[in-house]
């Protein structure tokens, strides 16, 4: 009976070792990615992303204002959009911003509407029977494939690369490329083309949709993300745009966390293109120009940081094994 009892304990310790070398496999690293950045294990750092720059005049200057007046360290631009060479020429004078690729499979406007860069024959069922993309997530995926998408984001890529800007990372706009398993493979394959981190939601959102091994799949690959990002919250940022944000940043968990916004200047012109500019404007607001915001920032001690540490990082990482 002892000796069975023994062989028993035996299989545990050796199935518990297993599984630890595993976890340690998927990253490649047993420290945080908090450690791994040079910081303590208890800190907080905020990456703040303003999405939708380069959709139009209102958001590129809104954006450019958070950057440089407020709390914003990164955004990410909408290649396929009419201003997105405002944005461009905005990243090549100023390469100390941070900027990533906003992956843009639709255009979800009325009257404002983009439509994709790659060749056309090559991504049919990424376009309305205008030739504009669709106009939401559910027609992408009704009319196209996930190869077709993955064409499109990578002469998204291609084209903010060849601008002059300096990717630092992506993300998908609407979650076109997070919400399906099938486009999740194209967005995967692109961030270790361009060896860039990625936008991804928290374990528990995930486990919660049913994917609880998406973030290891992608870590296997060497890819780098946020540890938290603020996602299924947002139903509340509605009711009063300054208190939810001022809430998330005061309470943000240990690790390092993303959030999105959309600031946007309330002009003539968004108001024209989108019903949502008020909470655009509020955001902007916030995140420009909220002095209760600066003092929370300050009294929490949050470090604000960008997605260019976590390319720096991924890529380090990469180099490291190419060269051992």
């Amino acid at each position: 009976m002892h000796g069975t009892t023994r062989t028993v304990t035996r299989l545990h310790i050796l199935v518990i070792s297993l599984l630890l070398c595993g976890l340690k496999s998927v990253s490649g690293e047993d420290r945080s990615l908090l450690e791994r950045l040079g910081f303590n294990a208890g800190d907080r750092l905020l990456i703040i992303n303003g999405d939708d720059a380069g959709m139009c005049h209102a958001a590129n200057v809104a954006t450019i204002e958070c950057m440089e007046q407020g709390f914003m360290r990164s955004a990410t631009i909408m290649v396929p959009c009419p201003w997105f060479l405002e944005m461009a020429e905005y990243a090549r004078a100023h390469p100390e911003r941070d900027f990533g690729v906003h992956l843009t499979h639709t255009a979800e406007w009325k009257r404002y509407r983009w439509a994709p860069l790659a060749p056309r024959d090559q991504v049919r069922g990424l376009m309305d029977p205008q030739g504009y993309m669709w106009g939401g997530v559910a027609q992408v995926y009704s009319n196209a494939t996930p190869h077709e998408a993955l064409i499109e984001g990578r002469a998204q890529i291609k084209r903010a690369l060849g601008s002059g800007i300096d990717v630092t990372h992506i993300d998908s706009h609407m979650g076109t490329l997070q919400l399906n398993l099938a486009y999740v493979k194209s967005y995967l394959q692109l961030a270790v083309e361009f060896d860039l981190p990625v936008r991804m939601a928290s374990q528990k959102t995930l486990a919660g949709m049913g994917y609880p091994e998406l973030r290891a799949e992608f870590a296997a690959k060497g890819v780098i993300f946020p540890d938290h990002f603020i996602y299924e919250e947002l139903k509340e940022e509605k009711n009063d745009v300054r208190k939810f944000w001022r809430s998330i940043v005061r309470n943000l968990e240990p690790g390092v966390t993303e959030l999105y916004i959309h600031a946007g200047l309330p002009t003539e012109e968004l108001r024209a293109i989108t019903g949502s500019w008020s909470i655009r404007a509020q955001e902007h607001e916030v995140f420009a120009r909220d002095p209760e915001m600066r003092n929370i920032v300050a009294d929490q001690r949050i470090h604000l940081i960008s997605y260019r540490p976590l390319r720096d990082l991924q890529r380090s990482v990469r180099n490291g094994a190419k060269n051992r």
